[in-house]
């Protein structure tokens, strides 16, 4: 039954290879990719909002943020890993066209994180405000138009 469902669909009608057995076993159905997406996103803004709470704790306050904070953002960003799969979003990050809002906010995590831990604390606030930019307009690269209509907007907002 397996073999006419293949030549069917278009697929070969040789056996499967092991490989193709394993991604077949371990891929997740489109409801569990979507609580898995909710689930990852919803811890990313919990630490996001821990973080927030966490500013006024007096002496490691800005550090406890810092740290929050980029730890949040990449579990937001790591849900969509759920919804693409990991190496399409991959793919997509690294495309041409978001290349360079992919790696200023790579850049902008890790040196939130090593500004925290290792730099101090006013380097850390600025690269926080500066990881909260880089990802806007990262995110904004996977909706058509939207860099466009944010660069118009800030020009006219200036000029």
């Amino acid at each position: 039954m397996d073999k006419l469902k293949r030549v069917l669909s278009g697929r070969d009608a040789e056996e499967p290879s092991g490989l193709a057995e394993v991604i077949d076993a371990t891929s997740l159905g489109w409801g569990t990719r979507v609580k898995g997406f909710i689930a990852c996103f919803a811890i990313g803004c919990l630490c996001s909002l821990l973080g927030t709470c966490l500013l006024w704790v007096p002496k490691k306050g800005l550090i406890l943020f810092a740290v929050f904070y980029t730890l949040g953002n990449i579990a937001s960003i790591g849900s969509t890993l759920f919804l693409m799969g990991p190496m399409q979003q991959l793919k997509r990050m690294f495309e041409p066209t978001r290349l360079i809002a992919t790696i200023v906010m790579l850049l902008c995590l890790i040196l939130t994180l090593c500004a925290a831990f290792w730099w101090g604390k006013g380097l850390a606030l600025l690269f926080c405000i500066l990881q909260f930019f880089a990802l806007a307009w990262y995110s904004i690269s996977f909706i058509p138009f939207a860099r466009d209509a944010v660069k118009k907007c800030v020009s006219v907002c200036l000029s």
